[in-house]
């Protein structure tokens, strides 16, 4: 088996591994049929996002499926950087599940937070305030590596700035919904790397 081989089957097995918990995460928090006003990360974010993160899921993809379809964008990495994305995907994996299970079903694709949102301070959420996003920074960095592809690690870095950006509107709006509580957990916990 190439090498080539190895880390596609990889990235597949982590996929396979990631995405079913992903998808009842997101169903669960979903369950209350609640609409969310998506508007409210303003339209530059709108009309981004989630393009660029959709460009950085079907490269993904396609890699998966038919790595030959990518090598228009293949990089000259060594092995061992790209063992490094896969320790840095094992670690953005499990940062992800722990993230899940700690936000339950205040699960959102969004700045706006649910009727019954409550303020998470446990887990990942006791060092930084958007462990979901390190996970993703992570996970997308894991990806490019692995595959070594420039075209993964383009989107996938592009999508994690556009996140960055959103973090303030997402926090404006927190500090709105939980008030001091909110300005008290900025204080002692670090935006996405812990504080210390």
């Amino acid at each position: 088996m190439s090498d080539d081989a190895i880390f596609r089957a990889v990235l597949v097995a982590g996929w396979l591994s990631l995405v079913p918990v992903l998808l009842y995460y997101r169903l669960r928090s979903q369950a209350t049929g609640e609409r969310l006003d998506r508007r409210q990360e303003g339209w530059f974010i709108l009309l981004t996002l989630r393009p660029v993160g959709l460009a950085h899921m079907a490269g993904l993809l396609t890699y998966m499926v038919n790595p030959s379809r990518m090598a228009w964008a293949a990089l000259p990495l060594p092995i061992w950087l790209r063992w490094t994305g896969v320790a840095v995907g094992v670690c953005a994996g499990s940062l992800l599940v722990w993230t899940l299970v700690n936000l339950g079903r205040n699960l959102t694709d969004t700045v706006v937070t649910r009727q019954a949102h409550t303020l998470v301070t446990t887990g990942p959420y006791h060092w930084i305030r958007h462990p979901f996003y390190a996970s993703t920074a992570l996970s997308v960095t894991a990806n490019g590596l692995a595959a070594a592809n420039w075209f993964l690690l383009a989107m996938g870095w592009l999508t994690v700035a556009l996140m960055v950006i959103r973090t303030r509107k997402e926090e404006e709006l927190l500090v709105v919904r939980f008030g001091a509580a909110y300005r008290s957990y900025m204080e002692r916990t670090g935006r996405f790397i812990p504080r210390w």
